[in-house]
């Protein structure tokens, strides 16, 4: 974290995360948000695939922002249902999930899906934050640079929020 009071975080996975990053970022509440690989087995980024989920590191004022709420938008851009595939990307590292190092965060995230009316299609994995790597800086805000780069997320989608979303700190 960045030191600053009151700041959570979130890691999640809706496949290829440049969307998914773009998306997110607009949201109100959203201080900061880092492309990335949750749960692989290294600290690696390059060498083979290590069980690695993207996604995207999500930083929120919890003031503005409850995991409920942020679930709520997550599963705006997802298919939960699918397993190992959104949109286009398919592979185990395009996977759904939502990770955590705050065991309330992961109570909060499983109590949200089991709500649902849809719970048991639900293939989002709910764990906990086992490790971490920052994608490398081309896959940092991609979207955002680059505009027209390919992306599972119509445009419509990447922008719903955009008006609402406060000015972010950068970490």
């Amino acid at each position: 974290m960045d030191g600053k009071c009151g700041a959570e975080e979130l890691y999640l996975a809706g496949g290829c995360l440049w969307g998914v990053q773009a998306f997110i970022a607009t949201l109100p509440g959203v201080a900061f948000t880092e492309a990335g690989r949750a749960n692989g087995t290294s600290q690696r980024l390059d060498g083979d695939y290590d069980g690695y989920a993207e996604c995207v590191r999500t930083r929120f004022d919890p003031t503005v922002l409850g995991v409920e709420q942020l679930m709520a938008y997550f599963f705006e851009i997802i298919d939960p249902y699918s397993v190992d595939q959104q949109g286009p990307d398919v592979g185990r590292k395009y996977r759904t999930g939502v990770y955590s190092k705050d065991p309330n965060h992961l109570e909060r995230a499983r109590a949200f899906i089991s709500a649902r009316h849809d719970a048991e299609r639900i293939a989002v994995e709910v764990l906990p934050l086992a490790n971490y790597v920052r994608s490398a800086e081309e896959h940092q805000g991609r979207l955002a640079r680059f505009p027209a780069d390919s992306c599972h997320l119509p445009a419509e989608l990447l922008t719903k929020y955009q008006h609402e979303a406060r000015p972010r700190a950068r970490a």
